[in-house]
């Protein structure tokens, strides 16, 4: 997962951008030439898949990585980080594949197949909600380490906000992970470098 970390904001933002809308004209092109919709179906879990992977393996790339820079005056609670981050992931990966079996059912059994959403719902807000965890434990994170101080939420807000609107803020927030990491790395090739000439 440490690729992400390393991956400049253009290479992120082709993979979370570029690969599915590749993927996407490749299905539309499929569903034109075989002039068969179900093609469609079957190939939407595949590419929600693609996504969820590189999403929501950035922001654990970045959850689990800065928690380790930390200061130790301030502890944040890693293991509910990585909860709330599976939630959204399993949720996703499952009404993709539910829409698969939803969409055929609404066109056959018309409106009443709406009563599904009853379920759906609150299921969707705690998977919104937990986002939104993984958005302010990231940013305060982030801006934790950067500082190496306690921090406020005022002092987090734009890493919050950046990190929510991704497409414009991964051109902001990349590049300063990059620089945390890249330093983390020069300053361990630097420590085995002096070991190995001491020995």
């Amino acid at each position: 997962m440490t690729i992400f970390l390393r991956l400049k904001h253009w290479q992120l933002f082709l993979l979370l951008f570029g690969i599915p809308i590749i993927f996407q004209f490749v299905i539309m092109g499929s569903v034109i030439f075989s002039n068969n919709p179900n093609t469609m179906l079957t190939a939407f879990p595949l590419m929600m898949f693609l996504i969820v992977a590189i999403f929501f393996g950035w922001f654990y790339a970045l959850g689990t990585n800065l928690h380790k820079k930390l200061p130790i005056d301030t502890p944040m609670n890693l293991t509910k980080f990585k909860i709330f981050l599976f939630i959204p992931v399993v949720y996703m990966v499952l009404i993709s594949l539910f829409m698969v079996v939803l969409v055929p059912a609404l066109v056959v059994n018309g409106p009443q197949s709406f009563t599904s959403f009853a379920i759906i719902f609150p299921i969707h807000i705690f998977s919104m909600f937990c986002i939104f965890y993984c958005l302010y434990f990231i940013s305060k994170a982030l801006k934790t380490v950067e500082s190496q101080r306690q921090v406020t939420f005022s002092d987090y807000a734009g890493e919050f906000f950046l990190i929510w609107f991704y497409p414009i803020g991964i051109w902001l927030i990349q590049p300063r992970i990059n620089k945390l990491f890249e330093t983390a790395d020069e300053t361990l090739k630097s420590f085995s470098s002096n070991s190995t000439e001491e020995k």
